[in-house]
């Protein structure tokens, strides 16, 4: 029976590319029908790395209804696949807060690291595993993604030893610009539509009883979002309502300023009280703000 490896909804390069690269360990180290997939579109950081490491995109899992699936860079059921719990989840990897129960006993392996990739990549290391340059590529590419390029406060330092490794492996010697040139291909904004970057990665959250979607994009000059301010925000009012939602903020995150200008609907007291900063029309710039899993998401929690 084929096991499904697959990351959350709205994927991230992380998500993506650990599916990738896990299956590959896994046919590597000797298990068979282990396919890559993905439940959600790929976005234009994703289809850069992919394109430039000469990758094809995991397939599209819509159900998984009597599917054997395990799960990478989550674990709650509400960033997952739909009908999850009529699937069969056989093992979990990530880095992220744990919310999940199953039935039985798994391995679940979690690590407080910047990005699922730097967990799989020294599995290739550890065990001295095959790994060709593409899937380097995309370890160190998904690595320096999710840490915004070692800015993020959720680096470790296994984060740049994991990503030097890779980088040396592949000859590039200058990891900083190869991350500025991924995050430039994922801020084509002009070819988006509102509902496209609200989706890029969006995730949900149960707040004890409040339903909150919060939803991160990383670009090199903030500024270059602000003239669509009002179409986001109108974005962010009809997901609320489509979704029940309490609480609806995108996250505008700049590399290079190294802060984040917060859009938000619904009880945007609950943002004011947490950060002791008053929004204007929506917004408030937070200094020094880049990681929603360390510094949004546990400080939102505390105040709901």
């Amino acid at each position: 029976m084929t096991t499904y490896i697959f990351g959350h909804k709205n994927p991230d390069t992380d998500s993506i590319c650990s599916a990738i690269a896990y299956a590959d360990f896994k046919e590597k180290t000797g298990e068979k029908d282990v396919v890559a997939a993905r439940i959600g579109n790929i976005n234009n950081e994703t289809k850069f790395v992919l394109e430039k490491f000469k990758i094809a995109p995991p397939m599209l899992l819509k159900d998984s209804t009597g599917k054997k699936m395990i799960l990478v860079d989550h674990n709650q059921e509400a960033q997952s696949i739909d009908n999850r719990d009529k699937g069969e989840v056989v093992e979990v990897l990530d880095h992220h807060n744990i919310n999940f129960a199953s039935q039985g006993t798994i391995p679940f392996l979690t690590e407080s690291v910047g990005a699922t990739s730097t967990i799989i990549a020294n599995m290739y290391f550890d065990t001295k595993t095959q790994l060709d340059e593409k899937i380097a590529g995309i370890l160190l590419a998904s690595i320096v993604s999710d840490t915004i390029i070692f800015k993020s406060p959720t680096t470790t330092e296994k984060d740049k030893i994991t990503a030097q490794k890779l980088a040396k492996l592949l000859g590039i010697k200058d990891i900083e610009s190869f991350g500025i040139e991924m995050f430039k291909a994922k801020s084509v904004w002009g070819k988006m539509t509102a509902e496209d970057i609200l989706e890029m990665d969006r995730k949900e959250y149960d707040m004890s009883g409040s339903k909150v979607s919060i939803t991160q994009v990383e670009t090199v000059d903030y500024k270059d979002l602000v003239p669509r301010k009002k179409e986001l925000l109108c974005e962010l009012s009809r997901i609320k309502e489509i979704r029940g939602l309490d609480l609806s903020v995108l996250l505008i995150t700049d590399i290079i300023k190294e802060g984040c200008l917060l859009l938000a609907v619904g009880d945007t007291k609950k943002i004011e009280k947490a950060y002791n900063k008053k929004l204007t029309n929506g917004e408030v710039w937070l200094n020094g703000v880049l990681s929603r899993k360390k510094q949004v998401v546990p400080v939102l929690e505390e105040v709901f």
